[in-house]
């Protein structure tokens, strides 16, 4: 009997997620992330210390 409260629970859960999509304007969640670690990346590389032994050469 366990396995059918989960696997009802998780088949509920999918269509709800699935109905959600279609009906809603649900952002793409992998482009956000990308964009923030390109925006992480950016800072990250112009707010760095140089380091000790970096001449620039």
């Amino acid at each position: 009997m366990g396995i059918f409260k989960s696997c009802f629970s998780f088949m509920v859960g999918t269509a709800f997620g699935v109905y959600v999509a279609q009906n809603y304007n649900v952002p793409n969640i992998r482009k956000l992330a990308n964009t923030g670690f390109v925006i992480a990346k950016h800072i990250e590389e112009n707010y760095r210390k140089p380091k000790k032994g970096d001449d620039g050469d």
